[in-house]
């Protein structure tokens, strides 16, 4: 069997990947060695930015409908407020942080997939792989107990944590393992106020997180305790563990019941250096994990797959160089490196033990959150809506007006996303007027038939399929476009 793609994993990444691809016409396979989707909540939140994103696709509006919308996120210190952060002021059709279990996150994409004629293959297992610099061999292991030989053009690696893809790669997986130990639940919460908030509690012997799920649902997380071996095995949780850890730290005397999932878990902090390996790729967890704190694991997989899809389509269509898929790494890497950082040292804070330190975190996160414009900075970079690609080699040079190249290119009410549906195509932002002959000619296939409302008046300025500006030039410069697609998208050389 021959195919362009072969996506190992059928999580939220691989089906997120899944769908990018369909919907571009890359004919691929998609395979996952679990017999069913995943039953627990595990990731919850998904952020503005994602859905901006998966709203190329259609599918949006479908996890939307299903979850719940959070607008805010309360700080407190030993159960008083001490600030606040809202979401609805963000610049985005998806101003909230949408709660959502990972249970119903795959089955709508994997309804959604199913919808654009792509099936999961369940119990088929990657054993092997031999990259040939033209081809990719993979050998899959089937429930059955027989095995298949497939071979594609390109393999992505979905798989997870412990990704047979990168260990097969032998890519060293760098971090490390907190010794921490730390408490999950998905349960019921009697005697709450029902707001749409996620509440982050600092106490005196330790942080409580809890977030909404549906009604009278939450998801609780709380350190509880260090551990002394990374490899003792945590004992699950009890809903009387989750009663005291509630009764010491909860403000409001809330009571636990109905557990829907109890679990135990220590943070590991580990990312990949480079995201490729000849015709194979990594994605999600198999090249990064982080501190759960944020809520950003699941969102920063679906954002790379996001931006290796359309990369991949114009490669596998012909439409663009080979080297266009050199920018993914260097693109997405920087991201997760910087999501390590963030949500390393929002644990570390979260976790300060010394009374002193306590107190000065305290004090320092209330002066901090007092002000409106360190407010609106924390709810960007949780909606993850500051994510830009500043040293992207997909930048044209110079920077005439913004958004500038790399950055996040404003989606405007009524306005179709960029890329929806279809072959990856950019959209030109300009004055109204015709694209030239010339360019049409050459790069038709590349390019939005019409050209779309500039951002400002004297700006012309390029956008990817992913919504990134690719170039800012003055207004009627066709010449800095022609140039920019001659030489970055279809020849693979820097500006």
């Amino acid at each position: 069997m021959k195919t362009s793609a072969l996506i190992v994993g059928a999580g939220p990444v691989g089906l997120t990947l899944a769908i990018e691809l369909a919907r571009f016409g890359v004919p691929m396979r998609i395979i996952d060695k679990a017999p069913q989707r995943t039953d627990k909540s595990k990731a919850l939140v998904l952020w503005s930015r994602s859905l901006e994103l998966l709203e190329r696709s259609r599918v949006s509006q479908h996890l939307v409908d299903a979850g719940y919308k959070v607008e805010g996120v309360t700080i407190s210190a030993d159960k008083r407020p001490i600030g606040r952060l809202t979401m609805d002021g963000l610049l985005s059709a998806y101003p909230f942080a949408l709660m959502l279990p990972q249970s119903d996150t795959e089955r709508i994409l994997e309804e959604f997939l199913n919808d654009l004629g792509v099936q999961v293959d369940r119990q088929v297992e990657l054993l092997n792989f031999n990259d040939t610099g033209e081809k990719v061999d993979a050998r899959l292991h089937h429930a059955d107990g027989t095995e298949e030989m497939v071979e594609t053009s390109w393999l992505i690696g979905c798989d997870g944590a412990h990704s047979t893809v990168r260990h097969l790669l032998g890519k060293e997986f760098h971090g490390e393992t907190s010794l921490i130990d730390w408490l999950l639940a998905d349960i019921h919460l009697v005697d709450v106020p029902r707001t749409p908030e996620i509440n982050i509690g600092w106490h005196s012997d330790g942080v409580l997180a809890t977030f909404p799920i549906s009604k009278n649902r939450y998801r609780i997380v709380a350190d509880v305790g260090s551990a002394h071996s990374s490899s003792a095995r945590l004992p699950e949780p009890t809903l009387a563990d989750v009663q005291t850890v509630l009764d010491k730290r909860f403000p409001g005397g809330a009571r636990a019941t109905d557990a829907v999932w109890l679990s135990s878990f220590r943070i590991n902090e580990r990312k990949v250096a480079d995201y490729r390996g000849g015709r194979a790729f990594l994605a999600g967890d198999a090249a990064h994990v982080h501190s759960p704190m944020g809520g950003q694991g699941m969102n920063t997989g679906m954002q790379d797959v996001c931006n290796l899809a359309w990369k991949l389509a114009l490669v596998v269509h012909g439409r663009a160089s080979a080297e266009l898929l050199n920018t993914y790494s260097p693109e997405r890497s920087p991201v997760a490196e910087a999501v390590l950082k963030v949500t390393g040292r929002i644990t570390s804070v979260a976790t300060v033990k010394n009374k002193l330190g306590q107190a000065l975190r305290n004090h320092t996160a209330s002066l901090i959150l007092g002000m409106s414009p360190a407010r609106k900075f924390a709810s960007n970079l949780a909606g993850e809506l500051s994510i830009a690609y500043s040293h992207s080699p997909l930048n044209a040079r110079g920077k005439y007006l913004a958004p500038h190249p790399g950055e996040r290119a404003p989606i405007r009410q009524q306005e179709s996303p960029v890329g929806a549906g279809g072959a990856p195509q950019f959209a030109i932002f300009g004055k109204a007027e015709d694209i030239p002959t010339d360019l049409l000619l050459r790069f038709g296939s590349l390019l939005e038939p019409s050209v779309r409302e500039p951002f400002t008046p004297e700006g012309l300025w390029v956008v990817r399929p992913d919504g990134y500006t690719a170039l800012s030039a003055k207004s009627g410069d066709w010449h800095a476009v022609s140039t920019y697609f001659e030489n970055i998208i279809t020849k693979g050389s820097a500006l």
